[in-house]
C-alpha cells in the first residue's frame, strides 16, 4: 500500500526543484554559439537522412498523445525537429552555402520556444516513428535538441537540478548510500532479506529514488523473487540508482557518469546479468547507450526486472499460487520497455501467471499510447495541465477495458497514473508488475542455494 501522504509531499518537493539549480553565466549570443555546435556535431548521416526525409504528411500527429489531447499543430512531432532541421540546412547539407543566402539564423528566442517542444511535450515514446511512411527516427531528433539546449543552459530547470545533484553528489532527491542502507534495514527487519556489498554476485539488482521513498512493494518484491529462485544476487551502496538524469536532461557526460557508477560495481563482483528496476528511461540507458571505457559493449546481460520475472516464469522457474479469476487486470507498456525494447511478451507472461482476468488494451504493446510522463516530463512543474491532458488518453484506454487494475512496469508512468488518479478521483488501482507477482510466490516450491 502507497502511502499518498509521501505521494503528495513528493510531488511538492518537485515543486522546489527550480530553487536547487546551480545558475551560469552565459550570454544570449554564447548560448546560441554553443546550441548550434552541439546539433552540428550530432547530424551525422542517419540524423541528416531523418531530416531531409520528412514529406510533411501529418501521419506523425495521429500517434502523438500531445497532439491529439489539444490538436494544436505546434505539438506535431515532425514541427519538433524544425530547428534541428534548419541548422542542417544551413550548416551541413549539400546545398548549405545557398540555403545560408535566405534561411535565417536560429535566435535565442528560438532556443527558448524550442524548450517546451522537447522537453515538456515529448516524452521520446517513439510512437510517431512507427507510423511514419519515411521512418523518421523523431525521438533521436528530440534527444540532440535536449543536448543542445542543456549544454547551452536551457534545460528546464528542475532537470538541471537533479542532474547537478547527481552529477555531484552521487545522490537523487537526497538519497545516497546511507539512505539505501536505513531503507534496507527497515525492509530486512520486516522479514525480508538483502544481500548488500557481496564480494561476487551472479546478479546485481539496480534500484531507483523513487522505489526506495515511494515504491518500496516494487524494492521488495524483486528481492523476494530473486531469494525465492535461489539466485546469488547483490545490492551495490557504490552503484545501485537506475536513474539516470544525465539522460533526461540530455548531458552526454552525465549520462556516462551515472551508467560508469553502475558498470564499474557489475565488474567488480563479476555480474552475469544486471536488473534494472521498474524504471522507463533507466532501461535504454543501460541497455542500448551504456558502453565500456574503450567504447566496448557491456560483457553482461542488462535486463529489466519485469522482463527477467516473466522470463522465469515462462521457463516454468517461477510458480505462482492462484488468484481471483474474477479480477480483472490490464498492462501498460512502458514505452522504452516495448517500443525501445521490445519487452513485451515477458511482463503479460508475469500477469497471466497471477491466474486474473487479464484483458489486454487496444491498442496494445508496440502500439500502446504513452501515458505523458516519461523521459522527465514529470518532473516538469509548467507542463503539469498538458501532461494531464495526454494523460486523458491513457484513462480512455485502460478504462475501455472494464479493468479494476492497470498493472506498471515503469516508476515514472507509475508516478503519473497516480497523479492523474488523484486529481481525477480515479478508482482503478495501479500496481507494480513485480510487486504483484511478489505476492503470488508459492514458498512452498522457494529455492535456496
Amino acid at each position: 500500500m502507497i502511502n499518498m501522504d509521501v505521494f503528495r509531499g513528493f510531488l511538492e518537493a518537485i515543486h522546489h526543484l527550480p530553487e536547487m539549480a546551480q545558475p551560469d553565466h552565459l550570454t544570449d549570443p554564447e548560448r546560441v554559439k554553443i546550441a548550434k555546435k552541439v546539433m552540428i556535431n550530432k547530424i551525422d548521416r542517419g540524423l541528416a537522412l531523418d531530416l531531409e526525409a520528412c514529406v510533411s504528411c501529418g501521419y506523425c500527429t495521429e500517434a502523438c498523445h500531445f497532439y491529439q489531447s489539444t490538436h494544436d499543430p505546434k505539438y506535431s512531432p515532425s514541427r519538433k525537429l524544425d530547428l534541428l532541421r534548419k541548422v542542417h540546412a544551413r550548416e551541413t547539407s549539400a546545398f548549405a552555402p545557398v540555403k545560408r543566402l535566405f534561411t535565417p539564423d536560429i535566435t535565442i528566442d528560438d532556443l527558448k520556444e524550442w524548450q517546451e517542444l522537447v522537453y515538456d511535450s515529448c516524452t521520446e515514446c517513439g510512437r510517431c516513428s512507427m507510423i511514419c511512411p519515411m521512418g523518421v527516427n523523431t525521438a533521436r531528433g528530440v534527444n540532440v535538441m535536449r543536448e543542445a539546449l542543456f549544454e547551452a543552459g536551457l534545460a528546464p530547470l528542475e532537470l538541471q537540478a537533479v542532474a547537478q545533484e547527481q552529477a555531484g553528489r552521487g545522490t537523487v532527491f537526497g538519497v545516497g548510500s546511507n539512505e539505501l542502507l536505513a531503507a534496507v534495514k527497515q525492509i530486512e527487519e520486516q522479514g525480508t532479506a538483502i544481500p548488500v556489498d557481496l564480494r561476487q554476485a551472479d546478479v546485481m539488482l539496480i534500484t531507483s529514488v523513487i522505489d526506495i521513498l515511494l515504491y518500496q512493494d516494487a524494492f521488495v518484491g524483486s528481492a523476494k523473487i530473486l531469494n525465492h529462485l535461489g539466485v546469488k544476487w547483490s545490492l551495490r551502496t557504490a552503484g545501485f540508482e537506475g536513474a539516470n538524469f544525465g539522460l533526461l536532461s540530455g548531458s552526454e557526460d552525465l549520462q556516462k557518469l551515472a551508467s560508469k557508477r553502475l558498470i564499474d560495481e557489475a565488474l567488480q563482483i563479476g555480474a552475469k546479468i544486471v536488473l534494472v528496476p521498474e524504471c522507463g528511461h533507466a532501461y535504454p540507458a543501460m541497455r542500448w547507450d551504456a558502453r565500456l571505457d574503450d567504447g566496448e559493449p557491456l560483457p553482461f546481460k542488462v535486463m529489466a526486472v519485469s522482463e527477467y520475472v516473466g522470463q522465469q516464469i515462462e521457463k516454468g522457474n517461477l510458480k505462482l499460487t492462484p488468484g481471483d479469476p474474477s479480477h480483472r487486470v490490464t498492462y501498460h507498456d512502458a514505452c522504452k520497455l516495448a517500443r525501445h525494447g521490445g519487452v513485451m511478451t515477458e511482463p503479460r507472461s508475469a500477469l497471466k501467471a497471477l491466474g486474473v482476468d487479464f484483458v489486454d488494451t487496444a491498442p496494445t504493446a508496440e502500439q500502446n499510447w504513452c501515458c505523458g510522463g516519461g523521459a522527465g516530463a514529470f518532473l516538469i512543474n509548467r507542463a503539469e495541465g498538458l501532461r494531464h491532458q495526454a494523460w486523458q488518453i491513457k484513462r480512455e484506454q485502460v478504462e475501455a477495458t472494464g479493468a479494476e487494475t492497470v498493472a506498471v512496469s515503469c516508476g515514472s508512468c507509475r508516478l503519473n497514473f497516480m497523479a492523474g488518479a488523484e486529481k481525477d478521483k480515479w478508482p482503478v488501482k495501479i500496481e507494480s508488475v513485480v510487486a504483484m507477482v511478489a505476492k503470488q510466490l508459492d514458498e512452498s516450491l522457494a529455492k535456496t542455494l
